[in-house]
């Protein structure tokens, strides 16, 4: 038996770092984002039916083996009891583990679709994905917000990666949300745009790879030592990213697309002043192109000093500046919105 997930990654459009869990002590945190059709997937191979009687010698093997494709990592340990972290795959351990299964031996890969390092996400889409496979071959479906939040304590718990919520609840639910977090609790609401309105977004934003992967942990490092030493300017940011993610969840409903494409570069001030770190002179120079062909606005994703940059055209103008991007050796990223979230799906092992 084959089990199958895919968990979509997502961009940022506002309030990335007010989600994290340090943050969300004192204030709440506020974030749009957009899951959208790039993907991370997972694949269990097992047999359902084994028992002493039928499958003698294989009710003796309960080992475990995983291959990342991402990595081209092959892993395999006799029982999941021997999963121990050593920074090799942790992620896919973790999941195994958090989830207690005890099921016989099986078979697990994944792969991520999106480049590494890439600032949407990739890493919580993978881990959303991996719950919802182990908790399928459990038998013990989740709610979407369940599958999220397990996601998440196997990042900020098990394994002691700084980071948010919102790229969890993204992948998990799927669409484009505005989102609060209050310390542990989270709220989201999808925004509800007009056909017309999410056409235009799709077709004048450009999604671009710098080609540069980024340690997002080194920056969220950074960030949170500036924020318990209090320094001003990271705190005036975190304030002022909070409020850019409530104008945008606004000029989105009303379908105010140019002022939602000034609020993007509002919102890279506040990412940039939250340390230099955030920003770089390649970063630098990509937005000068876009800028000065024509975009309108534009972002890091995720938490920057690499990874991918998105950028909001006026109409009829994104091809001018995607064809100035690609001739600058920057990648472009094809992408649409996926309104499914984490989908789970069963097949026999010839593939039908």
């Amino acid at each position: 038996m084959l089990i199958r997930s895919r968990a979509p990654v997502r961009i940022d459009f506002a309030g990335g770092w007010t989600d994290v869990a340090l943050f969300t002590k004192e204030a709440k945190g506020i974030v749009v984002n957009a899951a959208i059709n790039i993907y991370s997937y997972s694949t269990i191979s097992y047999n359902p039916t084994d028992n002493q009687a039928t499958s003698p010698n294989r009710i003796l093997d309960r080992s475990v083996r995983i291959y990342s494709a991402d990595f081209d990592t092959f892993f395999e340990a006799a029982d999941i009891r021997k999963l121990e972290y050593d920074g090799n795959i942790d992620l896919i351990k973790a999941a195994i583990r958090k989830m207690s299964i005890e099921t016989g031996g099986f078979d697990l890969i994944t792969q991520s679709i999106a480049p590494p390092g890439s600032g949407l996400g990739t890493s919580a889409a993978m881990g959303v994905a991996l719950i919802g496979v182990l908790s399928t071959m459990k038998q013990a479906p989740l709610l979407s917000y369940e599958h999220a939040e397990l996601a998440s304590n196997i990042e900020q718990n098990e394994l002691g990666i700084l980071g948010g919520k919102q790229d969890h609840y993204a992948s998990a639910i799927g669409g484009i949300n505005f989102m609060e977090f209050n310390g542990e609790e989270v709220k989201t609401s999808p925004i509800h745009l007009t056909p017309q309105t999410r056409y235009e977004l799709e077709k004048n934003l450009i999604l671009c790879y710098t080609g540069q992967s980024r340690l997002s942990g080194d920056i969220h490092q950074k960030v949170t030592s500036a924020y318990h030493d209090r320094e001003k300017s990271t705190l005036n940011a975190l304030h002022n990213l909070r409020s850019t993610a409530n104008e945008i969840k606004n000029v989105l409903m009303n379908g105010r697309l140019s002022k939602f494409g000034q609020l993007l570069n509002q919102n890279w001030e506040s990412q940039k002043a939250l340390h230099p770190s955030v920003t770089n002179n390649q970063i630098d120079d990509i937005f000068q192109v876009a800028i000065g062909n024509g975009a309108i606005g534009g972002k890091a994703c995720g938490a920057g000093g690499g990874g991918c940059i998105l950028f909001y055209c006026p109409p009829n103008k994104e091809h001018l500046v995607r064809k100035a991007l690609e001739g600058n050796g920057v990648t472009i990223i094809d992408f649409n919105f996926d309104f499914s979230g984490l989908k789970t799906w069963q097949v026999n092992d010839n593939g039908e």
